[in-house]
């Protein structure tokens, strides 16, 4: 057990268990309150009608000496960063000075709470308003027992937001319970036939791509370009980027995957195989009139550091259950892909 002594560097009501728990271990059943009294460091004047060792605390804390404490730890909190583990962090620690910190410092309402867990987060400014909108989405209505959990969970999703493969150009790592929107040029029904959207991740706004890769010049004229090979499987690398910076972002291509449904355009709950053209096979040889690779989920997993997880890839294979995509209508013209 630390030195019983009190010098306004602990809170008075854990320094007061701390007392308590002594006398119970040393089977101390008399005089305690007059031996609590001698702990107590002379600098701090103590009047002389305390009569309980409740009493003795509350005096401890109309003390300046506790005001300061107080405040230096909030100070403290204010100041407090999260670092990922990614990144040579430890979340358990973090969450443990957190919560000491806001103990020392009285601070128990759960929304002040939030606002030094969202602060202690260095977040990217291309991101920043995306990821509060998604911090206090994910801390609404939590108590004080879900709040640390609500925590882990977004830190977790945060520190790997754009992470990528070694070889990776862009980040492949995003929330898999996020939304996913569907968008179009046209404004009207978006139909089966000749027509190509754009997925946008809604948390970060990043655009579901096909990374452009290396160009190439052929015989007939014409550049087309190698696209990125995971080097888990060999099939072409899917990654998220700005649309700006990625003309393959914009050409997700889709047809029905269950023929006798198909309608002619995309309605609610429709499976949908999405694809984009690949002029190059995986050998690097030119294919003249291009070939589809169609994106796939959930069967190949891949590492980063010691973790596991499920890589989405485009391939050119047959097709599968993995290959199917179902479209849900989110509110008026708003569309949503899930696998």
């Amino acid at each position: 057990m630390n030195s019983l002594n009190y010098d306004g560097n602990i809170h008075p009501d854990e320094w007061i268990n701390n007392v308590q728990r002594y006398f119970k271990l040393k089977k101390i059943d008399h005089d305690c309150l007059s031996i609590a009294i001698s702990f107590v460091d002379p600098i701090i004047t103590l009047p002389a009608e305390i009569d309980s060792l409740e009493k003795l605390c509350s005096v401890l804390k109309e003390d300046i000496s506790f005001t300061i404490f107080k405040n230096t730890n909030e100070r403290m909190l204010r100041s407090l960063k999260y670092v990922p583990e990614n990144k040579g962090g430890n979340t358990s620690k973090f969450i443990s000075k957190f919560r000491k910190l806001c103990y020392n410092a009285e601070i128990n309402d759960i929304e002040e709470q939030k606002k030094y867990l969202y602060n202690s987060l260095s977040l990217p400014k291309k991101h920043i308003d995306s990821i509060s909108i998604e911090f206090y989405k994910k801390m609404e209505n939590v108590d004080s027992i879900k709040l640390i959990k609500e925590f882990e969970d977004f830190v977790v999703y945060f520190s790997n937001e754009n992470l990528c493969y070694k070889t990776g150009n862009n980040p492949q790592l995003l929330n898999s319970n996020s939304l996913w929107r569907v968008k179009s040029d046209t404004k009207e029904l978006v139909g089966y036939t000749d027509t190509f959207v754009t997925i946008q991740h809604e948390t970060s706004k990043m655009f579901l791509g096909v990374d452009q890769g290396t160009s190439r010049y052929h015989n007939y004229g014409y550049y087309g370009y190698v696209h990125h090979k995971s080097p888990s499987t060999n099939h072409t690398e899917v990654s998220c980027t700005k649309l700006a910076d990625n003309y393959w972002a914009g050409c997700w291509g889709f047809n029905h995957a269950k023929v006798r449904n198909h309608q002619g355009f995309l309605k609610s709950n429709d499976i949908t195989n999405l694809s984009v053209k690949e002029f190059y096979d995986n050998n690097g040889n030119f294919v003249q009139n291009g070939q589809y690779e169609f994106l796939r989920s959930h069967d190949i997993q891949f590492t980063i550091g010691n973790d596991t997880f499920q890589e989405v890839v485009c391939h050119n294979e047959r097709l599968g259950g993995n290959d199917e995509w179902c479209i849900e209508l989110i509110k008026q013209n708003t569309w949503a892909f899930s696998s």
